[in-house]
């Protein structure tokens, strides 16, 4: 009997609480916020005195339960106790990563220790679950517990009924609900245009990519773009006086210009990762590092660019939409290789954008060349004879996706 595989991915829609909800969602975070800080607080306490770390259940019945009969936490009542369940399921899930990038067993760079949270983070953010009876009224409205009907601005509609909800203030002061969404990739497939085509991506600077066909993208560089204004803004917020209310006016204002900065990138991402993933079945891209070329001069363009987040999505995308993503190794010379006769004409500078091929006198665009290089050491490109070049692609891998970034899907799919 096989098993349907499900996909969890976020859809986020912009809240405009009213002055009240405002107050009630301060409420909440300030609460969750409390109850995240208990918790780790015992587990340090714990970890001092040389005691084992309190279960969930116990942490669950003292810094709630009990805690909302004494004097100093009788507020926590004001608030859904489902917001309070989850952020200490918040904590719990901190430290379980952090033991795990101790262990090794976790991916990615390593993680320390949960810390303390502040009512100064920028930002803030409590979560729905299903039983906490939150529902979407025929008007269109957000119905919260103990919060009120929130107005949303409804985007697209959602696919299926979500599993939960997390309301979020940024940085900007801006409130977002992101909804959780169980998805079939076998039904989004169908979805997609049928196609055998496959393509190579180079990621770079003087374009944001070069295709294997020829295609050139330009980079946007919406940073560097808006770095005229953001100067402007911050120079504004470094002439405040600390604590004044005119300095929180121009902190929200520097947060607010690169928000918009932010936004514009990611729709950037957003469409062209669906493009690419509309148009090809077969998708090759390097497995870039970001944190050599982050530490340079050339560190401002690099997160310009924001190569990781775009492969990110592609990878999910990939996933939901049956098609194949295939990273190649970083060190691969892409650069280095004659695309025509396959021969290594050594390292170039990188003011070197045309060169040509010693053997066999073919003239290469580098990043063009390096595209067609990338598909080729992925096992996208066919010989003369109709076989693969290298051994097949194999299928992106799974993860959960939608639950570090925010929004995670396009506007329009």
């Amino acid at each position: 009997m096989s098993s349907v595989i499900v996909m969890q991915l976020r859809y986020a829609f912009r809240l405009y609480p009213d002055t009240g909800q405002r107050i009630a969602l301060s409420r909440a975070f300030g609460c969750a916020r409390v109850v995240f800080n208990d918790a780790v607080r015992a587990r340090e306490d714990a970890r001092k005195a040389e005691q084992p770390f309190p279960k969930a259940g116990e942490l669950s019945t003292r810094l709630i339960t009990q805690a909302k009969r004494t004097a100093e936490r009788s507020w926590l009542g004001e608030v859904s106790a489902v917001v309070l369940q989850q952020s200490l399921r918040d904590a719990e899930t901190a430290y379980r990563n952090f033991f795990a990038s101790l262990k090794g067993t976790r991916k990615g760079p390593k993680t320390g220790p949960p810390r303390f949270e502040s009512r100064k983070d920028a930002r803030q953010s409590i979560r729905f679950t299903a039983n906490a009876r939150w529902n979407i009224t025929d008007s269109g409205r957000l119905n919260l517990p103990k919060i009120g009907a929130v107005k949303v601005t409804w985007s697209r509609t959602l696919p299926t009924i979500p599993t939960s909800v997390t309301v979020i203030k940024d940085a900007a002061g801006r409130y977002f609900a992101s909804f959780v969404i169980d998805t079939d990739p076998a039904a989004d497939a169908t979805r997609m245009p049928a196609t055998d085509r496959t393509i190579g991506i180079d990621l770079g600077l003087t374009h944001f990519a070069v295709l294997s066909d020829g295609t050139k993208i330009d980079s946007p560089r919406f940073l560097r773009r808006a770095e005229k204004k953001l100067k402007k803004a911050q120079r504004e917020l470094s002439r405040t006086q600390k604590g004044s209310k005119n300095r929180e006016k121009a902190r929200l204002e520097v947060a607010r210009a690169h928000a918009k900065v932010t936004d514009a990138r990611r729709e950037f991402h957003h469409q062209l990762s669906t493009r690419l993933i509309s148009e090809n079945q077969g998708i090759a891209v390097e497995d870039l590092s970001v944190a050599g070329p982050a530490r340079t001069r050339l560190a401002k363009s690099v997160h310009d660019a924001g190569w990781s987040s775009f492969v990110s999505m592609l990878q999910y995308k990939a996933e939901r939409y049956g098609r194949t993503l295939v990273k190649i190794g970083r060190f691969e010379p892409t650069s280095q290789t004659c695309s025509t006769c396959g021969v290594k004409d050594g390292p170039k500078p990188l003011d070197v954008r045309e060169w040509t091929c010693a053997a066999c006198g073919t003239v290469h665009d580098r990043d063009h060349n390096a595209a067609i290089n990338v598909k080729t050491a992925a096992g996208l490109a066919v010989s003369a004879c109709g076989a693969p070049v290298r051994p097949g692609a194999f299928p992106a891998q799974r993860e959960e996706t939608g639950s570090h970034g925010f929004p995670t899907e396009p506007r329009a799919a």
